[in-house]
């Protein structure tokens, strides 16, 4: 939930770390800092608030050093303060650290260590991290190691973190191992920039864009050993490792703003691209069918599956609720969405044929990757759906398709919903054609794919309709979303985006629904949003609206464009291109982006930094 920065090399660390540090704000800002080492001292900087804040301490006293290692917070343990914030010192200053992650042991870890003389500063797991290292290494040093020898702090590293319980990346600097930079992983991402004479090391690879292309994944288990001229990696089993080293694809142009005013917006308007970049390369005309170079299942296995599980969380349930319905009506296999969270902790039954599907943006998800794991180690097919190359769910699968999306740094999860949507149907289409699905319904589904990119710049150009909407209803205190069949989880996905960056409470049902409970909360300041383009259902949607305007509340709707009957019954309508029902996810999420996108900056919000959220939720 957390960002760390590091950097060893010829050249002053502080630049870097602070650059590094913005771009990662995403994952954490509720505090901010850095450590940096020059002759046998270590400056630690930190502040509560934005990383700006700790750039503007640096600036008006600016450490020194070519070794750092730096800190963005999304708090766990301890309220955001200056005390809390990282980085951490262990013993009397010999050791400095940074930390994602949560140690679950931690309570008992600092009983023994206040014991041993150590004190206590802060309220947070971290210091208990930092102080057992700094025992470890006055351990090492009564055994005759030098502190100044980086095999000593490694022993230090791998003793400490042995005793720990729970998930942590961690960044660790040594007072009198000049140069030295010692990272350990274990659930929590941590990636290696490798440059000339000189190494990077970030919680993801954005903040080494434009400073090298070449990177290394740390795995879980793994300690990474960094110094200017090298760096060492040994896993806690199996000792040293033969570092995989990969070529960075990210360029710095998908981390700026360019002419937006936020990343959510610049993301929002990212969609016909990245619709587009999802199908790219997918589309097997001739055989009416999707193709796919990484399921690594041949297709007899896959013809022998009789049950899918999508486990994921947050937005991307929403996309798998979607996919629920695209498989079974394309393929016919009966499809389970289960909360990544409940689904690691329970124990249902799995037969040999059940295929598990993860799906995650980040592909760092804890409870998404713990889930999968856990229907790894039973002997299922576990393959993911995930954005970020490199990432633990990326590797530890099976096989799997990505999005091709690029970055998503706004915390609201916008492009990453819809590019999974897409490749969903594409899945959906693909296990179709080896069952059931017909030739010419494999076309007509192709067809209707490739028109999606045109049809998103069509929806987009809402935007203006949708402000002026916002700037009517965005003093509203509740919002009820409401959609059947394929727009119910379209209604979830919108009631959460309104939640997550306006901070107004909302909730989505299916429509018919309303009438057993929710109908109680419906009034005259209570806007009801319904995603009601043409379907099947398309009169008993307008029934569940006629339930609504008898009410007195205010109705909001999404609707196809023409579509005069909606309109009598609306206060307000937002039109989006009429597209087959199975691809109307893809057309009305986005209205409800901008909505919520709306809402929240004439309400004053962080837009991109929403209070208690972190973009990559890599903590249980």
């Amino acid at each position: 939930m957390c960002g760390i920065v590091g950097y060893v090399g010829p050249h002053p660390a502080l630049g870097f770390l602070l650059e590094g540090l913005h771009r990662l704000e995403y994952r954490g800002y509720d505090s901010a800092g850095v450590a940096l080492l020059d002759g046998g001292r270590i400056d630690v900087r930190r502040k509560t608030g934005r990383v700006s804040q700790v750039e503007e301490l640096c600036r008006l006293d600016p450490p020194v050093g070519t070794t750092g290692i730096g800190h963005t917070r999304w708090a766990t343990h301890g309220v955001p303060s200056d005390i809390n914030a990282h980085p951490h010192t262990g013993g009397d200053g010999e050791v400095v650290l940074v930390h994602n992650g949560v140690i679950e042991n931690y309570t008992s870890l600092r009983s023994q260590l206040i014991s041993q003389g150590y004190t206590f500063h802060s309220a947070t797991d971290t210091e208990v991290v930092a102080h057992l290292v700094a025992a470890q290494l006055k351990r090492e040093i009564k055994l005759g190691g030098k502190a100044s020898d980086p095999q000593t702090c490694l022993r230090a590293v791998e003793t400490a973190v042995s005793q720990l319980k729970g998930t942590f990346g961690l960044a660790v600097l040594f007072r009198d191992a000049p140069g030295l930079l010692i990272a350990a992983r274990l659930g929590s991402p941590l990636v290696i920039g490798v440059g000339k004479d000189e190494f990077f090391l970030a919680s993801d690879a954005s903040p080494l864009v434009g400073h090298t292309e070449r990177v290394v994944y740390l795995k879980d288990h793994e300690i990474a050993v960094i110094t200017a001229k090298d760096f060492e990696i040994v896993h806690r089993e199996t000792g040293s490792q033969t570092p995989d080293v990969r070529i960075l694809e990210q360029t710095s142009q998908d981390t700026e703003l360019g002419e937006f005013e936020h990343y959510m917006l610049k993301e929002i308007f990212e969609q016909p691209q990245t619709v587009e970049n999802a199908l790219r390369g997918r589309l097997d005309e001739e055989e009416a069918t999707a193709r796919f170079g990484g399921l690594n299942l041949d297709p007899q296995m896959l013809r022998g599956i009789d049950r899918i599980i999508l486990t994921a969380c947050g937005t991307s349930w929403h996309a798998g609720l979607v996919g629920e319905y695209l498989i079974e009506e394309f393929a016919r296999i009966p499809v389970e969405v289960e909360y990544a969270s409940e689904l690691r902790y329970r124990n249902p039954p799995l037969s040999d044929r059940t295929m598990i599907f993860a799906i995650t943006q980040s592909g760092e998800t804890a409870d998404t990757l713990a889930a999968m794991r856990e229907c790894k180690r039973k002997g299922h097919p576990t393959l993911a759906i995930c954005n970020v190359v490199g990432s633990s769910i990326a590797r530890e699968a099976d096989g799997g398709i990505y999005l091709h999306a690029g970055p998503e740094i706004g915390v609201a999860s916008t492009k990453a919903f819809t590019a999974q949507v897409t490749v969903l149907t594409l899945l959906a289409l693909f296990l179709g054609r080896m069952r059931h699905l017909s030739y010419p319904a494999g076309k007509r589904i192709i067809g209707h794919l490739q028109a999606m990119p045109d049809n998103l710049r069509q929806a987009l150009k809402c935007n203006e309709a949708v402000k002026k909407l916002a700037e009517k209803y965005y003093q509203a205190e509740t919002f009820l979303y409401l959609g059947r069949l394929y727009n119910f989880p379209v209604a979830l996905e919108g009631a959460l985006k309104l939640k997550e960056i306006s901070y107004i409470h909302a909730e989505g049902y299916p429509a018919a629904e309303m009438k057993h409970g929710p109908i109680a909360l419906v009034d005259e300041e209570t806007p009801s949003v319904f995603v009601v383009p043409k379907c099947n259902i398309y009169p008993k949607v307008i029934s569940n609206m006629e339930e609504i305007k008898a009410r007195r509340g205010p109705i909001i709707a999404i609707a196809c464009d023409g579509d005069d009957k909606v309109a009598e019954l609306a206060d307000d309508v937002i039109y989006v291109p009429d597209v087959d029902e199975y691809l109307q996810p893809l057309v009305t999420a986005i209205p409800l982006q901008l909505l919520a996108y709306h809402v929240a900056k004439l309400r004053g919000c962080n837009v991109d930094r929403p209070r208690n959220l972190a973009k990559s939720v890599t903590v249980e």
